[in-house]
């Protein structure tokens, strides 16, 4: 991308009808690092690598909680992220005072993706440089979702899904499984989270309990965020049946170079936008 006439305000149309501010706030969510999501019948996992600036500095939190039925995964700004966490935690609590009851995901998640939109409608304010991936638990309908919402203020439901960089290989292998999901249980949502994660690793780094994160929600189950050393019986369990599957590990081979470009190309700028 390049500056033109165009892009100098986020209400500028260009003449091909496009937002280009919005879509400069888009790419900065394909240059943060891998979040997934899947789901089946009962529960919902998020997944996401965490980065850190240097060796001396710890890892940025990827998934946070929004509250005891909901959770988030991030990529693209974490400054971003903190804010619309803020206000979804702001407006759950309002909910659960208010009605006595967990606030349903889906209207939280439309308020949300309202509030993205109004960025690209008024000068005064950019567009969120970051997309959200949204587990939640509905116990009044004892199901499951997984929303994937963007800076252009777009809302999706998903039964699988990948957000950030190199995760092409990871929305590959959740396409040739995703309708194997239904009836897992938890921990085998937590090993297909893992082998797709696998394949958004950079360069020759490995999946290990510092830099992989595990979140998970559903029937009888709050939300719980899975790292450090309760996530490493996971990781050697992944270890012994080989890692990621041979189709997504042929899927990153053939379609590397795209995923390597859109990684790559500022990694230096979004470990400073992230700090």
């Amino acid at each position: 991308m390049f500056r033109n006439q165009y892009d100098t305000d986020v209400t500028i149309w260009s003449p091909e009808g496009r937002l280009l501010q919005v879509e400069y706030a888009m790419e900065s969510v394909k240059q943060g690092s891998a979040c997934i999501g899947l789901r089946s019948k009962d529960f919902s996992v998020l997944g996401a690598l965490k980065r850190s600036v240097s060796e001396l500095s710890s890892h940025q939190k990827k998934l946070l909680e929004i509250d005891d039925h909901m959770g988030l995964g991030l990529a693209g700004l974490t400054a971003d992220a903190r804010s619309l966490l803020r206000y979804l935690q702001e407006e759950a609590l309002n909910h659960k005072y208010v009605y006595g009851a967990p606030i349903p995901s889906g209207r939280l998640v439309m308020d949300l993706a309202d509030k993205h939109q109004r960025t690209t409608q008024t000068y005064v304010r950019r567009p969120y440089g970051v997309g959200l991936l949204i587990a939640g638990y509905d116990e009044s309908s004892s199901t499951p979702h997984l929303y994937q919402t963007c800076p252009s203020g777009n809302l999706y439901e998903y039964y699988a899904s990948a957000i950030g960089a190199r995760s092409q290989s990871a929305r590959t292998y959740l396409e040739k499984h995703y309708e194997s999901f239904t009836d897992l249980d938890k921990d085998e949502l937590i090993m297909h989270a893992l082998k797709a994660l696998t394949g958004c690793v950079s360069g020759d780094d490995e999946l290990t309990k510092e830099n992989a994160s595990i979140a998970v929600v559903g029937k009888d189950q709050k939300f719980k965020l899975i790292e450090g050393d309760e996530l490493q019986p996971y990781l050697d369990r992944l270890e012994l049946e080989g890692g990621t599957s041979d189709a997504a590990a042929q899927d990153e081979e053939e379609d590397g170079g795209e995923a390597k470009e859109e990684g790559d190309g500022g990694n230096d700028d979004v470990q400073e936008m992230e700090t």
